[in-house]
């Protein structure tokens, strides 16, 4: 038609240059469309499905919400799938808040201490979290509130041994609000040394020892029974909280401990620690609480007062032991 001095057609110069083409990208076009397809409903399904999760969450919720407690799992409606990622599995124990509206006299014990005091919310790390201080710092007073207000007996053991030999308890766990992962964990453990011998004695009266490892707790030292406890029953998977585990512990003995909880670590277990050894302490990435006259407040492993004192002794202990030991 050129040659005949006619105008181009513009359609049917389209289908000539395409008209090869278009056979041979058909595949490419479906396979193509296909994946289209197939990615907008694998989003659409996502979307509609975690948002089922949220409204599930919010019916869940709902009653805590209208008492304005804090005692519930901690689950934030998302807007699109990839909030899912928001709720993750540690840490099982996230944070706790005292609730000082609720205390009556804030000038007797525990409350009148510095720490507690001062404390309105503490969040932990989803692995170790240590609680450390002077004697009479509160330590030991809020890991026993912690563990009463998760279920604990104040002796200490799993949450089946719920007995008392002395009434210890501060009251202060009737004031504390948890707040808590979407999911409870596996296994729970509350290992107090001052209390240990009673809960050996509670096991060899019930006669289940065989997660201790089948051998009577009192047939073996306080060391070894500590150590029993640590590889035999805990099992991973947990929420373990130790008040000065050391204090029956060697030196080599705390560093059997740290591999311990290394091996709950790696087993998605969290620890709340309230300790004085340099030794635990050192584990990596903890969180380190100090808990003094100024309140409560983060510190690095070496800024401890645990560290400092440890390291100078050792660096020239017959210097500080003769200063320490000098006659004026």
């Amino acid at each position: 038609s050129i040659h005949s001095g006619e105008s181009p057609n513009p359609c049917s110069c389209l289908k000539q240059r395409w008209g090869n083409f278009l056979p041979s990208a058909r595949p490419i076009l479906r396979a193509s469309y296909l994946a289209w397809r197939l990615i907008s409903i694998f989003n659409g399904n996502l979307y509609r499905f975690n948002w089922r999760i949220s409204y599930a969450a919010n019916d869940f919720l709902a009653p805590a919400i209208r008492e304005k407690s804090l005692d519930s799992p901690c689950i934030v409606p998302c807007s699109h799938y990839l909030c899912l990622m928001t709720l993750r599995l540690k840490p099982y124990l996230r944070s706790i808040t005292i609730d000082h509206r609720s205390i009556p006299d804030e000038e007797v014990f525990p409350f009148h201490i510095p720490a507690i005091r001062a404390l309105k919310t503490l969040a932990f790390h989803e692995d170790v979290t240590f609680l450390v201080g002077e004697n009479g710092s509160g330590k030991s007073t809020l890991i026993e509130a912690i563990a009463l207000k998760m279920g604990f007996g104040a002796e200490g053991g799993t949450k089946n041994v719920q007995f008392s030999s002395v009434d210890t308890d501060s009251g202060l766990h009737r004031h504390l609000h948890l707040e808590r992962s979407y999911k409870p964990p596996s296994d729970y453990y509350f290992l107090r040394a001052e209390s240990f011998y009673n809960v050996a004695t509670y096991m060899e009266g019930t006669g289940y020892l065989r997660g201790y490892g089948g051998k009577s707790l009192h047939e073996q030292s306080h060391g070894e029974s500590f150590m029993a406890t640590l590889t035999h029953k805990l099992q991973g998977h947990g929420f373990y909280i130790f008040d000065e585990p050391e204090a029956a512990l060697s030196p080599a003995r705390q560093l059997a401990a740290l591999v311990a909880i290394h091996e709950l670590v790696k087993q998605n277990s969290q620890l709340i620690i309230a300790t004085h050894s340099p030794i635990l302490m050192a584990y990596p990435n903890a969180k380190i609480y100090l808990l003094g006259e100024d309140g409560i407040e983060q510190v690095a492993y070496t800024d401890t007062e645990h560290y400092k004192v440890t390291k100078s002794f050792l660096d020239d202990h017959e210097r500080m032991v003769g200063l320490l030991l000098r006659e004026d």
